[in-house]
């Protein structure tokens, strides 16, 4: 267990006892936030997770994308939470250090039909409350973006949409919500709930009474729902494959090269990344297997297929990672929050890739929705805030930073080549608020194995780095 000057970092053991006041299920961008949220109020908080860290199912591998919102359905939920958590989340941004790049995106028409949709998506945008998005013909789209493949026909400017860092987002959330006096319970899968005066979670870790209950477990939320006597929606997990380019590609693209969405999402896009790199997908296969994130050769396939039509010279760079993430798809055109006020629980499912955006919007509403359900919503505060460590490439980072490593030579000493990681910077995250609970958790708090060897020559070291914190 670590101990914080607010609340307690748990992995195992025997939960504590007594009673919380709320308890959040799910530890991604979304539970995170809404833990941050409710951290402002004089109120018994925890936040439990069935992985070992937080930010470790779906929130890891979204496509990083501070969204405007401009091509959401106007008039839902998810419209009004997407243009309002842009906001919030930019703010944000700017106050603890997540690193944010505003490149702008373009949609791009590759045939007449999709050349004929953008009048519609650009009225869409402005019924969404964007006005900034205008049609721009493909000359000027091929002087904008000189490396793009042949036939482009025109495209839609949105210069409102960013790149932005989704592990350090998560983690300044979690951070935040922790010191601000948030018990934190990792490895603690919930598998039972009897609902009364109080809501019992049968857990891994042993019994949690709460008395109001928020279910933001992503791809499970679903069952989480059945456990309370709801079957208002069913998550399909939908698999997106991606492909990661080296930073030496990062010359080849000025923009958020966005298609022309279809019926499963917005499609394969091609973005740069805040770490430098360019990024190539997601698929979109919708599966039965709420754990199958494993690469498959036809999707790999199909992203280098649409790749070679969009941006030709990118598919001869090198390659530095696959992966697959799992998006909690419901077959709705919106958010699944749902209020159950009579039974203190309040469901946030089917929260797609906007969910990164809408985060501290989805977290303020839902405050308001246990506040109808008797949370008493009154004494808030703000939360102290929180500087992050930079991960972004566009930023000054510790190994470029002359005064810091004047002050501590431990930034000097690199430890991962690759990305340019320093042994401060892996022992800052080491004996962080939140801690890494595995190598994987480490490499999203300082980009340590990230790299075009994947920690083929540093592996060992930050290993023995991690294993000697743990000990």
């Amino acid at each position: 267990m670590t101990t914080t000057t607010g609340g307690a970092v748990t992995t195992g053991g025997a939960l504590p006892g007594g009673e919380y006041d709320v308890t959040v299920v799910g530890a991604g961008v979304v539970g995170t936030a809404i833990a941050r949220e409710l951290a402002r109020l004089p109120l018994r908080i925890a936040l439990v997770d069935a992985s070992d860290d937080v930010g470790d199912g779906t929130s890891k591998a979204n496509t990083a994308i501070l969204h405007t919102g401009f091509d959401a359905v106007p008039g839902s939920l998810e419209s009004r939470l997407v243009r309002e958590g842009h906001r919030l989340l930019s703010a944000y941004a700017a106050e603890s250090g997540i690193p944010v790049e505003p490149l702008g995106a373009l949609l791009v028409a590759w045939d007449e039909e999709q050349l004929a949709a953008l009048p519609g998506l650009a009225e869409k945008a402005v019924r969404n409350g964007y006005r900034a998005a205008r049609i721009i013909a493909a000359e000027e789209v091929r002087a904008r973006e000189p490396e793009l493949g042949p036939g482009v026909l025109g495209a839609l400017d949105v210069p409102g949409e960013s790149l932005v860092c989704p592990w350090t987002t998560t983690l300044a959330y979690a951070t935040q919500a922790v010191r601000a006096g948030v018990d934190l319970h990792l490895n603690c899968r919930v598998r039972k709930v009897v609902s009364g005066e109080t809501h019992t979670l049968a857990t891994s870790r042993g019994p949690l009474r709460t008395r109001h209950l928020v279910n933001a477990a992503g791809l499970y939320a679903d069952e989480i729902d059945r456990l309370l006597g709801h079957a208002d929606f069913a998550v399909t997990p939908r698999r997106g494959q991606l492909i990661v380019f080296d930073e030496l590609a990062r010359t080849l693209v000025r923009h958020i090269l966005l298609p022309v969405p279809g019926a499963l999402g917005k499609g394969v896009l091609v973005s740069p990344t805040v770490y430098g790199n360019v990024m190539l997908g997601p698929t979109a296969e919708d599966l039965d297997d709420k754990t199958d994130t494993g690469s498959t050769a036809e999707g790999l396939a199909l992203l280098r297929e649409k790749g070679r039509r969009i941006l030709p010279a990118l598919l001869e760079e090198e390659v530095t990672a696959v992966y697959a993430g799992l998006r909690a798809a419901t077959g709705d055109d919106d958010y699944a929050i749902r209020a159950h006020p009579a039974q203190r629980y309040v469901t946030v499912g089917g929260i797609r890739s906007t969910g990164l955006t809408a985060s501290m919007a989805i977290a303020a509403h839902v405050v308001e929705l246990l506040a109808d359900g008797g949370l008493p919503v009154t004494g808030a505060r703000e939360p102290s805030p929180v500087r992050m460590p930079n991960l972004g490439e566009a930023f000054l980072r510790p190994y470029r930073d002359a005064e810091l490593i004047a002050k501590d030579p431990e930034y000097g000493l690199i430890v991962c080549h690759c990305e340019r990681v320093t042994r401060g910077e892996i022992r800052d995250a080491l004996a962080s608020t939140v801690p890494p609970g595995s190598p994987d958790g480490l490499r999203r708090r300082t980009r340590a194995r990230a790299g075009r060897c994947q920690g083929f020559h540093c592996g060992a070291a930050v290993r023995a780095l991690f294993e000697e914190a743990r000990g």
